[in-house]
């Protein structure tokens, strides 16, 4: 009984990697497939977008163009073969999608998409406890709370080994 468990057990295995081998071949980049990468994918107005992209092969020039944030170029990165180029999304951009081209020589062209999202709220969120001036009333009343609570410890303490004595 035990050895069937085990047998059922590899043969689930080994169809689950035989089902999901096509899947993953399918998911890699062929080596004639050419894509871009851009980072981040979804970004907000006044941040920096980077484009990369191995399309261009051996050359180590390219020129790129954003809809929203116009034209930009692409140099040789820190790795052999890759192309990098950064454009700044302006201020005051509407939330939606941004189409990127990159043009590498002799007649490579490719183009994806990424999305521009609401910049994100920064600084601290008002909780309601006044201004932030307040901050001495606000050390008093948390000060008391907290020795309120370690009182509150204590006794527990001091009533449970009372009641383990007895």
């Amino acid at each position: 009984m035990r050895n069937t468990h085990i047998g059922a057990g590899i043969c689930l295995a080994v169809g689950a990697l035989a089902l999901s081998a096509p899947a993953a071949a399918a998911a890699g980049t062929p080596a004639g497939e050419q894509t871009i990468h851009i980072r981040p994918g979804k970004a907000s107005p006044g941040s920096q977008v980077t484009v990369s992209t191995r399309a261009c092969g051996k050359e180590t020039y390219g020129k790129g163009i954003s809809e929203v944030g116009g034209d930009f170029h692409l140099f040789a990165g820190e790795r052999p073969g890759v192309l990098v180029g950064v454009f700044e999304i302006p201020a005051g951009t509407e939330p939606g999608t941004d189409t990127v081209t990159v043009k590498c020589p002799p007649r490579i062209k490719i183009t994806d998409t990424y999305e521009i999202v609401r910049r994100a709220p920064t600084g601290g969120v008002d909780a309601g406890f006044g201004a932030p001036a307040d901050r001495s009333t606000q050390l008093a009343a948390g000060s008391v709370l907290l020795a309120g609570a370690a009182a509150g410890g204590v006794v527990r303490m001091r009533r449970r080994t009372a009641a383990v004595r007895s």
